[in-house]
């Protein structure tokens, strides 16, 4: 346990895989790019990432570097999302932008479309949520969601996220100013 923060950043010493009941979670590799870069451009995944299509497998393996840097930083923890029926690789999950002083991550999700309304991403809230608060320790996390995405919406509302803020025209992308909506999660909405 880091003596400034409540933050236990042991669980960066060995990358942490887990498992539920229909789900493996697992480190990005690099040869994990192109199934990464069909998932990200897909145009269905991409409408409200609000952050650059990618064009090439180049673009996907840059993103993996970023992951794998986090995670080398102690600063975020990304799990690529395995089907384990068929050991596909469906999406991913994050949490980012680890505030070790305030004990509060910042989640991120990805799922490819096939894999959406079978309740796969239910149950990788229920288990990677539940791994940083009793694991990592986090006292809180955050979302932050284009406020046209409904299904993201839906999904962390019925985990139990409250909306913690709108900003207006906060987020400058694609010749345009978006506005954001950010929610929230304490450790005690689920304990």
């Amino acid at each position: 346990m880091d003596k400034e923060t409540r933050i236990n950043t042991r669980i960066f010493e060995t990358f942490p895989e887990l498992e539920s009941e229909r789900l493996i979670f697992r480190a990005y590799r690099k040869s994990d790019a192109k199934v990464l870069f069909c998932i990200r451009s897909h145009k269905d995944v991409s409408k409200y990432m609000d952050s650059a299509i990618p064009k090439s497998t180049t673009d996907t393996a840059h993103r993996i570097e970023g992951y794998i840097k986090a995670f080398q930083e102690k600063s975020g923890i990304t799990w690529v999302i395995i089907e384990k029926s068929t050991n596909t690789q469906i999406g991913d999950f994050g949490i980012w932008r680890i505030d070790k002083q305030n004990s509060r991550g910042e989640i991120g999700y990805v799922l490819h479309p096939d894999s959406w309304s079978k309740g796969y991403m239910t149950e990788a809230l229920n288990t990677i949520i539940r791994f940083g608060f009793d694991n990592i320790n986090l006292h809180s996390y955050e979302a932050n969601v284009n406020t046209e995405n409904s299904n993201s919406k839906s999904l962390l509302l019925k985990f139990g996220f409250k909306l913690e803020a709108l900003f207006r025209e906060n987020f400058y992308y694609d010749g345009q100013f978006l506005d954001s909506e950010i929610y929230c999660l304490l450790k005690s909405d689920i304990a």
